[in-house]
């Protein structure tokens, strides 16, 4: 297909698809680099690139004038980043020429192309049109002896007229000098761009007085006649009845100018009649690609992108089986220009609608009539079969994965970039046969082999699994399937240490914990606060904007909680050793400032949401009960009644987090604001704080700052 055609491929968010069709400012420099090259031609390369690309692209109005001037001498100087003309090498009659053409040209871009920005609900701003200019320009056309300028002129002048009489309701067609002046002069210029801008314009005049019978079939000429054209003309292209659009066909002076309006037609609403008239007219016509390509990936995103849509299987699969139909048909008759490009199309269409087997008869079809020497479309092939096999599979056995080594390695490399298909869309379909694979491993109770294809966080619930991988990882002679597969597997065994580190210090066995971590790749991971510090309130910004004295990592936060760990069991100083250590194991969770301890690879990295928590992990990385534990042995430790109240509002926070943890137990596609948190929730802690430790200063540090107690001591 003509990469002409790229804009228009199928999306179903955009008009046009591709980045570079979206620059704000596309529509007054689409054309830019043929201005540039017509007039390099016109001065035969004598003119510095530079100075043209400022007079004809950069300079305002007053600043072609000052250069101008200087030249002719009635500026003496001019700023030394101003071109200076006197200095050229150039035909000084066409030097002449150009400028006195490019101050009109400067005064016209100021209705015609100086887009004013304005907000919804504004009026659009007035452009106006300077009465005066006309007689410049009719003046300059009618004297004007270079065809090249002349031509420049022309398009000028037409232009000046349509900007004229677009807001003028009295004006008709009949008596518009838009139209005469594209009469008088049409057949004295070459069909060039210049020709097809000025015709562009005439287009737009028809449609300003509802003519849209003429308006999109002189739009079909422009579109026709360029790939910088296609863009403009397709925007202005707009059919309302049926009735136009037969008097639009009827305007049609060849086979092929009609082909073009079904192009455009099919490419604007109604693909499939469009391919249907153009394959009555010639099926041989290379504008068919393009609607064929938009069938297939409408289809794609009906039935795979738009699954907010509750009508969707009905609604897209109708649509489905009407486009099996037609292009089933066309497939087999095997008479359109590329051939296979319809037999995969249809066995594609097949393959969407689950009828596998018939997909494949059209795939057979394709292999024999694919071009040798077109690495895209033998990819694309390859693909599409490679897709259509693994739906298939009802399990895989060792013959199996034999067979899908070579293709797991060449989808690798794609993904790798050691290989490159260029504009091959292959993650999709990759992804989603990957994803089948592991399913079919995961229903024949192989998690390792699903994991490895699809990292997915269950798997992860048990050790056993996870040791069980890392084996497979570290093993010294794997098998080719086993090398293929595993090029698929995101992590490294180090990532998979890390998290099981992690796991044992929730679990509060920190001494295997640090073994584990020195395997691991996490050591020196920051954290961003201090995690031995805690707070009447949480705050994380707060924390981690702390000057901090000492900086930690996950490595020394874990090697000083097992020194308290170790210290507490040997009975010194339990109160702040239980203190600091509860504080830590409060931290690492979700409430605490030390998120970045279990924001791994293995559990994800964007978790900072309770319900973006994958729920294998979501009960260990929100409980507080480890926390809560050595708030207890704090208490039971304590000194002062000052300590207690302290350590026993440290517990009340673990018990109070229990109710969030709880309203967060959802679903994991769930929005966090779906959970439904008990009120006022205040548990055993909080009635032990007024029966007990009512009279200390604590007390009343808490009722200044904490709104929950001061509700409960209120009530």
């Amino acid at each position: 297909m003509s990469e002409a055609y790229t804009p228009f491929f199928y999306t179903p968010y955009r008009s046009y698809y591709g980045d570079e069709t979206y620059k704000d400012d596309n529509s007054n420099t689409r054309y830019n680099k043929e201005v540039l090259a017509d007039w390099d031609a016109y001065f035969q390369k004598t003119v510095p690139a530079a100075t043209l690309q400022y007079l004809l692209l950069e300079a305002s109005y007053s600043g072609v004038d000052s250069v101008y001037k200087n030249y002719k001498g009635t500026i003496a100087s001019l700023p030394a980043k101003l071109p200076q003309l006197k200095t050229l090498q150039v035909n000084k009659k066409q030097l002449t020429i150009f400028m006195d053409y490019l101050l009109l040209a400067k005064a016209c871009e100021k209705f015609a192309a100086n887009y004013q920005p304005y907000y919804w609900g504004d009026d659009q701003p007035k452009v106006e049109v300077p009465q005066q200019l006309e007689i410049s320009l009719s003046t300059a056309f009618k004297q004007a002896k270079d065809t090249f300028v002349k031509q420049r002129l022309w398009f000028q002048l037409l232009r000046y007229y349509y900007f004229l009489e677009r807001a003028d309701q009295s004006a008709t067609v009949a008596t518009s000098r838009t139209l005469k002046t594209f009469n008088a002069s049409k057949e004295s210029f070459p069909k060039n761009t210049i020709y097809y801008r000025t015709l562009g314009y005439l287009a737009g005049l028809y449609y300003s007085k509802n003519d849209y019978a003429t308006s999109n079939y002189l739009n079909s000429l422009c579109y026709n006649y360029s790939y910088e054209m296609k863009i403009p003309a397709k925007w202005s292209f707009h059919p309302q009845e049926e009735s136009d659009w037969k008097q639009t066909l009827d305007m049609a002076k060849t086979k092929e100018e009609k082909i073009t309006l079904w192009q455009m037609l099919g490419t604007y609403f109604d693909a499939e009649r469009a391919i249907t008239e153009i394959v009555a007219l010639d099926p041989q016509s290379e504008k068919l690609d393009l609607l064929l390509s938009r069938i297939v990936n409408s289809a794609e995103s009906d039935l795979n992108g738009a699954y907010y849509y509750n009508d969707k299987d009905t609604a897209a699969k109708t649509t489905l089986r009407k486009n099996l139909v037609l292009i089933g048909g066309i497939a087999k008759k095997n008479n359109t220009a590329k051939p296979y490009f319809w037999n995969l199309a249809a066995g594609y269409l097949h393959s969407l609608n689950g009828d596998y087997p018939i997909a494949k008869q059209f795939y057979d079809q394709a292999k024999g009539q694919l071009p040798k020497d077109d690495q895209r479309v033998l990819a694309q092939y390859k693909l599409l079969d490679w897709s259509l096999y693994v739906r298939q599979l009802k399990s895989i056995d060792a013959a199996t994965e034999n067979k899908l080594i070579e293709p797991l390695n060449w989808f690798a490399d794609l993904r790798t970039q050691k290989q490159d298909v260029p504009y091959l869309r292959y993650y999709l379909a990759v992804d989603q046969t990957i994803d089948l694979l592991s399913e079919l491993y995961k229903k024949a109770g192989n998690p390792v082999k699903a994991a490895a294809f699809k990292s997915y966080s269950d798997f992860y619930r048990s050790n056993a699994q996870i040791e069980q991988l890392k084996a497979l990882l570290n093993k010294p002679n794997k098998t080719a399937f086993e090398q293929a597969m595993l090029r698929y597997y995101p992590l490294k065994t180090e990532d998979l240490n890390y998290y099981q580190a992690m796991v044992l210090v929730y679990q509060d066995k920190l001494p295997q914990a640090l073994a584990m971590l020195e395997k691991s790749n996490g050591e020196s991971t920051p954290l961003l606060g201090n995690p031995f510090n805690i707070r009447i309130n949480d705050c994380h910004d707060c924390d981690h904007q702390m000057a901090q004295s000492t900086k930690f990592t996950v490595s020394k936060m874990l090697r000083m909680m097992n020194n308290l760990s170790t210290e507490i069991k040997a009975g010194r100083n339990v109160h702040n050793n239980a203190y600091l250590l509860a504080n830590a194991f409060y931290n690492i969770t979700y409430y605490g400032n030390g998120r970045t301890f279990y924001q791994s690879a293995v559990t994800n990295a964007d978790v900072t949401y309770p319900t973006s928590i994958p729920s294998a992990f979501r009960n260990m990385i929100l409980s507080c009960k480890p926390a809560e534990k050595y708030y207890q042995i704090a208490r039971d430790a304590a000194a002062t009644n000052e300590q207690r109240a302290r350590a026993v509002f440290m517990a009340s926070k673990c018990e109070r987090n229990e109710s969030y943890t709880e309203a967060y137990d959802l679903p994991e596609s769930s929005n966090m604001w779906d959970a439904d948190v008990k009120e006022l929730f205040f548990g055993k802690y909080f009635g032990a704080l007024k029966q007990q430790y009512a009279n200390t200063k604590f007390y009343q540090e808490i009722l200044q700052e904490c709104g929950y107690f001061r509700s409960f001591d209120g009530r």
